[in-house]
């Protein structure tokens, strides 16, 4: 298949964000703290699609710092086993769970809602952080499959009674809830402190997109919602330590949900006019090449998280935990692998809730601090990776 993931692609239009450009602190100051690197003139010969483009290191900007200080989770009643798979479609518990690791997943029903979840995630946050939802500036709500067409970043923030604060829905798939985190930490240094709390939302329903008779998708994928609080703090208090983000659109064939149009509800007209009314969208299920997808995140995900390390100033053997986008047991034992970091030191909860897109990280990162796992100064590697295709990693210090 020509360009497909693992190939050698003749044009490749890769996009880096970096947080290596000067910051302006001062709040009348609008000029733009960080910029956005392509990678060279967008036609890399030779370039293997989804690897790191090789660039120059400049030393980190200290400004002012963010961190971690509140997360909570929520996820649906029903839950769905791999047994329960199997009365559907040609598949077993054995089948599912050696080649993902997966067993039960949860998935909306009943008058249950994404947005419902995404409150239930930020009341956590909040109550950890022991902040009033007056006390929040901005709401970044990371998803792909909002209850509406137009996001539901808005609606979450009314019903969190979150009235002093900005809301806005951020769509990046399971890369998400990182590319919202980091846009958290932007927002905060941009405007020097000016943005004290910001909520940062991952949640996703993706079992509302999923073919139930195709098993090689329908095994995968759960719905739930996870959420941080991530506040102002002194630089030298900062909780994110270094980052790396990219996203290649040449691997979009690998992985999607396209509109798609009803060609049996058109009009036609005998006098020459458009067809009329135009065509009602919906979208068509998932569609994803798994090997492709597999091939790319195992090779793209430790080389974004040894950059993320390198500007961080550490190496995988100083980090504490490893938290990757819980997609694939496979995935998550192959990057720990690379990288050297024993499985003790990985945390994983992909067999209970499946692929969960957006909610995955800030999901699994709230059992692990309410389990007594991850403790305040613990140092975490974490990496998101999906559609689009984009991946990205960040380095976060807890509290």
């Amino acid at each position: 298949m020509a360009n497909a993931l693992g190939l050698v692609s003749s044009s490749l239009h890769s996009f880096r964000w970096t947080n290596r450009a000067p910051l302006w602190l001062s709040r009348s100051d609008k000029r733009a703290p960080f910029i956005c690197c392509a990678a060279g003139d967008g036609s890399v010969e030779g370039h293997v699609l989804g690897a790191a483009s090789s660039r120059s290191h400049r030393p980190r900007v200290i400004g002012m710092g963010s961190k971690l200080v509140g997360c909570g989770s929520s996820v649906p009643k029903l839950l769905i086993s791999n047994d329960d798979l199997a009365r559907i479609v040609e598949t077993s518990d054995e089948w599912i769970s050696v080649r993902t690791g997966i067993r039960n997943r949860r998935v909306l029903s009943g008058n249950e809602t994404l947005s419902g979840f995404a409150v239930d995630a930020a009341k956590g946050a909040l109550q950890m952080a022991q902040l009033e939802a007056e006390e929040v500036d901005l709401v970044i709500m990371c998803t792909s499959t909002p209850d509406d067409l137009f996001g539901c970043g808005t609606q979450v923030q009314r019903d969190l009674g979150c009235k002093n604060a900005w809301a806005f829905d951020i769509t990046a798939a399971c890369s998400g809830f990182i590319v919202g985190l980091i846009t958290a930490t932007r927002f905060i240094k941009a405007t020097g402190g000016g943005f004290q709390n910001i909520l940062v939302i991952g949640a996703d329903a993706l079992s509302r997109y999923v073919d139930w008779t195709d098993r090689g998708t329908c095994i995968l994928f759960g719905d739930a919602a996870g959420a941080v609080l991530v506040q102002a703090c002194r630089s030298d208090e900062d909780g994110l330590l270094g980052f790396d983000l990219h996203s290649d659109g040449h691997g979009h064939r690998q992985l999607n949900a396209l509109a798609q149009g009803d060609d049996d509800k058109l009009i036609s007209n005998s006098n020459g006019a458009p067809l009329f009314p135009p065509r009602k969208s919906s979208f068509s299920c998932i569609q994803m090449n798994g090997k492709e997808v597999f091939r790319f995140a195992v090779r793209s995900v430790p080389q974004s998280i040894e950059a993320a390390l390198e500007e961080a100033g550490l190496t995988s053997s100083s980090i504490d935990w490893l938290l990757l986008h819980q997609a694939n047991q496979r995935i998550i034992d192959a990057v720990s692998s690379r990288l050297e970091i024993p499985s003790d030191k990985v945390i994983s909860n992909l067999a209970n809730y499946g692929n969960t897109s957006a909610a995955s990280i800030p999901l699994a990162l709230d059992e692990a601090i309410r389990g007594g796992k991850i403790q305040a100064g613990n140092t975490i590697a974490t990496a998101g990776f999906g559609a689009g295709l984009t991946w990205g990693s960040a380095i976060i210090r807890w509290r």
